[in-house]
């Protein structure tokens, strides 16, 4: 029992660390990449775990659990080495387009991170061969360890870099070693952990995470006279303060205007989006405000009352109290930003955020309040103009939200959204459907009488208004373009040489896409054969800036000069890591049946590895799916990527260590049936996960996260008994197979979260449980399989 409890406590501790660090490194990668890379964490954890079964089968000698002290060290040591090695590795997802060389570094990438994953592999995968009768246990102190670290995490990250939070968790694995290890393994441990400790102290530069040069801060930074001012860190976002002459943030300005603007300072999150802090202090140098197009809105609507969503740097609410709204609310979602807004440059601001002003993301803040506005506003403008990535979700643009929106509206209210012009043209065009789409399910079966837009150089403003637009409005809106040398692109009774007057081009593409969308009898042609894929977007399916029309690849890949960095931001990187890991994940699984060959002969079990092969590798892909969609489905409720990874993995694993601790206890669980629950449970979550969102989304977050554990934990508990008991039966008839089970399902497990992925930008979440549903369900019968077998021969034995 001791030596039993001390295997716990080992298995316990390494897959509470090793999660935590799975969380930082999504982290680092939103910082030194793009948050969208952070899904590579995942496949590179569970490659770790593959390969550490793989490595066990071939090596059965290294399952002795006297390795376990041993193992542990290494786990200790590799988390620092890893992320110090990997921070010098020149990769860089931009440089696909000309580097072939970026195929070998992610590789390098890859096998550097694994490191950890593949000792905490070596550790659980030794416990479940020693004590495979315990499966359950060992089970639900593993999952019941990484349920506790992803919620740990949160408040290391809270108060710590990143880089310190990696260097802790090492010291976190290595400060059991000296009680547990032999004398020599002591001395090192001691010796690595002072070390640890002197980094985490003076933390040299090769520490801090490197930013990619082509994120948009380190081009700001580029310019002559640019200077770095402080960086200020909490859970989910990295913000910098700087000054560079890049920061001249006035989207749209009028080519009239020919006065300085007042003096700003630039601010990025996580190295890339960069905004500006614009200083009032001179009055008369806020004149530029009227001569931006997002001024439209102010100059026709109400003077009582705006809802600002996701201000920024406060550019929006300079602009409404420039025109002296009344009632100004803020909602910004990041909280940080906010935070610095109202502390350090508070003054420097204006103090616009003193008031008023509420963290969260607007459609959840709108979903709990009662008040309706003359005017909300969305930016979508920012200092450098370029979009996301099309694998990044926006639920503040789908149908959806656009119905919230519009239901806040006074009836003579106006929702104005301001984005950049990026050739081609497929963000408004995308916008425009989406808006046209939420409009009818609200009511509004002729959106054209209520949607004017302008065009300037850069940007494009679009007014919604909830009633009609009135003759007197269309002659503001007008006489407001003209006088600022904008071009109208639309407004109903809009004729084709009011437009393409100051901003000339050929095509007046703008101007001929907008009437075309807002002409129903020729709206759904113009999208079916538009060259990018601008249909309307919902919660289900919330890539926005996902354009890409796979029939019309070649025709893309022309209009974009023949260069590959547009598929690259579109997620076309996803096939290729795909590829990269099947053919590692082919190699991990056959490797041991090459080498073994003569040995499987002799036994029995070896008939049916098929269907063993087909049962843990389901349960590698199903498991991530579900949890997949559920950390996207919980970004919405949540408002952030990292409290959304950190509930679900909670709620999953606890409960799933929770369903392995109940299933040795009671053997009815251990059954082939009762995975059948698994499929019924996810159909119903697919009704029911809307209902969820929209009841508790604009609940307080202190009791959002308690629903969302008790919600989620039904499904984490059932989803916890087949692979336990897939152990279990393995460690009763053929032990020496439970290392390559246990690597199947790694490798499957690797491919998860890409697939789903795929999957998602396709047919949406649900289809990804929707297939989940099925992968369980072919999980049953093949367990079923085996179980009658089992059963089979028994009753010839008797």
């Amino acid at each position: 029992m001791i030596q039993n409890t001390r295997i716990y406590t080992i298995v316990f501790i390494a897959s509470t660390v090793s999660l935590s660090f799975e969380i930082t490194l999504t982290r680092i990668f939103s910082i030194s990449l793009w948050h969208h890379f952070a899904f590579m964490v995942i496949s590179i954890a569970m490659m770790g775990l593959a390969l550490s079964g793989t490595f066990l089968s071939i090596f059965p000698k290294l399952k002795s659990l006297s390795n376990l002290s041993l193992y542990g060290f290494f786990l200790g040591i590799s988390i620092s080495a890893g992320y110090l090695i990997s921070n010098q590795i020149p990769f860089d997802p931009v440089k696909f387009q000309w580097s072939k060389a970026q195929f070998l570094l992610i590789g390098c990438y890859y096998l550097v991170l694994l490191v950890p994953f593949f000792f905490t592999g070596l550790i659980i995968a030794s416990a479940y061969h020693s004590i495979s009768k315990k499966s359950g246990i060992l089970y639900g102190f593993d999952l019941l360890g990484a349920g506790i670290g992803s919620v740990g995490i949160l408040f290391l990250l809270k108060n710590l870099s990143p880089e310190r939070v990696i260097l802790l968790l090492s010291a976190v694995a290595l400060i059991t070693i000296p009680f547990t290890g032999t004398k020599s393994l002591k001395l090192i441990s001691i010796l690595s952990l002072l070390i640890i400790v002197l980094l985490m102290a003076y933390q040299p530069a090769f520490v801090t995470p490197r930013i990619s040069p082509f994120k948009e801060m380190p081009q700001a930074l580029r310019y002559p006279n640019s200077r770095h001012i402080t960086t200020i860190y909490d859970s989910f976002s990295r913000i910098d303060i700087f000054s560079s002459p890049a920061v001249r943030f006035a989207p749209g300005l009028s080519l009239k205007y020919l006065h300085p603007l007042p003096s700003q300072i630039g601010c990025s999150i996580d190295g890339d989006e960069i905004m500006a802090i614009t200083s009032p202090d001179k009055k008369s140098e806020l004149h530029f405000l009227s001569h931006l197009p997002q001024a439209l809105v102010y100059e026709i609507a109400g003077k009582k009352d705006a809802l600002l969503i996701d201000p920024k740097g406060g550019l929006p609410t300079l602009m409404a109290n420039y025109y002296n709204i009344r009632n100004i609310y803020n909602v910004e979602s990041n909280a940080l930003l906010v935070e610095v807004l109202q502390t350090q440059y508070a003054h420097f601001s204006g103090h616009i955020y003193s008031k008023n002003t509420w963290k969260g993301m607007g459609r959840s803040w709108l979903k709990s309040r009662p008040e309706t506005f003359n005017i909300i506003d969305i930016s979508m403008t920012r200092s450098i103009p370029s979009g996301p990535s099309g694998l990044s979700e926006d639920y503040q643009l789908t149908v959806e939200a656009f119905r919230e929106y519009i239901s806040h509206l006074k009836p003579e209210g106006f929702l104005s959204l301001n984005l950049y012009i990026v050739p081609p043209p497929r963000q408004s065009f995308r916008l425009l459907t989406t808006i046209i789409k939420a409009m009818e399910q609200s009511g509004n079966f002729d959106p054209a009488l209520h949607i004017a837009a302008i065009r300037s150089w850069g940007t494009i403003s679009i007014l919604i208004k909830k009633t009609p637009l009135q003759t007197i409005e269309i002659e503001k809106i007008k006489n407001f373009a003209f006088s600022r040398f904008f071009d109208p692109i639309f407004y109903p009774g809009i004729q084709p040489e009011e437009s393409n007057r100051f901003i000339k081009s050929p095509d007046n593409i703008y101007f001929n896409g907008f009437n075309e969308l807002l002409t129903p009898i020729k709206s759904e042609n113009f999208v079916n054969n538009y060259i990018f894929d601008i249909s309307p977007v919902y919660d289900d399916k919330p890539f926005f800036h996902y354009f890409l029309k796979f029939r019309n690849i070649k025709k893309i890949y022309q209009l974009m000069g023949k260069k590959w960095d547009f598929f690259l931001k579109e997620g076309t990187i996803l096939p290729f890591i795909f590829i990269q890991v099947i053919f590692f994940s082919i190699i991990l699984i056959i490797l041991p049946s090459l080498l073994k060959r003569k040995e499987k002969a002799k036994h029995s079990l070896y008939r049916n590895k098929k269907a063993i092969f087909l049962y843990f590798a389901l349960l590698g892909l199903g498991f991530m799916f579900v949890e997949i969609v559920f950390i996207q489905k919980l970004i919405l409720i949540l408002k952030s990527p990292l409290y959304a990874v950190s509930a679900v993995l909670a709620s999953v694993l606890i409960g799933a260590g929770m369903g392995g601790f109940f299933s040795t206890r009671f053997k009815y669980l251990q059954r082939p049936f009762i995975i059948l629950a698994i499929p019924v449970l996810i159909i119903l979550y697919i009704f029911l996960l809307p209902l969820i969102t929209n009841t508790i989304i604009s609940l307080p977050l202190t009791i959002k996260l308690p629903l969302i554990f008790v919600t989620i934990l039904p499904m984490g508990f059932f989803l916890g008994i087949p692979f336990p008991s897939g152990m279990k039966y393995l460690g009763e008839h053929q032990r020496d197979f439970i290392p390559w089970a246990w690597a199947i399902n790694g490798c499957f497990s690797i491919m998860g979260p890409i697939l789903a992925m795929m999957i998602a930008l396709s047919y949406g979440f649900s289809g990804v449980l929707w297939v989940s549903a099925l992968i369980y369900l072919l999980a049953f019968l093949s367990f079923f399989y085996h179980y009658r077998q089992k059963t089979e021969c028994l009753s010839d034995k008797i």
